[in-house]
């Protein structure tokens, strides 16, 4: 249209479908990987099936992830933040996001997402820093291996952070309706 709100400006005003459709995917494989795989570290040994044990201790070995098989204090913190908080809010936003358009997961989705990413710049200085010599079980120990253990990692940082620019930069998003007051 004349005026500049014509296809394009109600696109841009829409909410972005192939962001929340990749959003309700990234929701969806957290749950089984999150109450499977990263939940093992703060549960007694036996609760898992042995075929999970093993492909957790598999994924450690391949990939020289000792914090996953022997965890510090501060790595336990983040997966009992995992555990009580993410967790529950998984099916939630994968909900939310796979309806599309649900503006009220704003507030939420920005809380998460900067959570996360928080956590996430803690994981990924130590996977580059940390000395993993004294390690009990093996870590990365050249670049490449630090290198490759960061690529698995990244994308945790990443998407929460395309959450959050989608959030607070989406004009779907940015516009929350007030309620009227009768």
């Amino acid at each position: 249209g004349v005026s500049g709100a014509g296809p394009r400006g109600a696109a841009m005003a829409a909410a972005p479908r192939w962001r929340e459709r990749l959003f309700a995917l990234y929701f969806l494989s957290h749950i089984p990987i999150t109450a499977l795989i990263d939940l093992q570290p703060l549960l007694p040994a036996g609760i898992f099936p042995r075929a999970l044990t093993d492909l957790l201790q598999q994924y450690a070995t391949s990939f020289r992830d000792p914090m996953m098989l022997q965890p510090p204090e501060w790595f336990k913190a983040f997966i009992y933040c995992e555990a009580l908080l993410q967790l529950p809010f998984f099916p939630i936003a994968a909900y939310a996001f796979l309806k599309g358009g649900c503006r009220w997961i704003r507030t939420p989705a920005i809380i998460y997402s900067t959570h996360v990413a928080t956590t996430l710049f803690a994981i990924l200085a130590h996977i580059l820093f940390h000395d993993f010599s004294k390690s009990e079980h093996v870590g990365p120990q050249t670049l490449r291996e630090r290198l490759v253990l960061l690529s698995i990692y990244l994308p945790y940082l990443l998407i929460p952070l395309l959450i959050l620019f989608t959030m607070l930069c989406n004009p779907h998003y940015k516009h929350v309706e007030k309620r009227k007051r009768k």
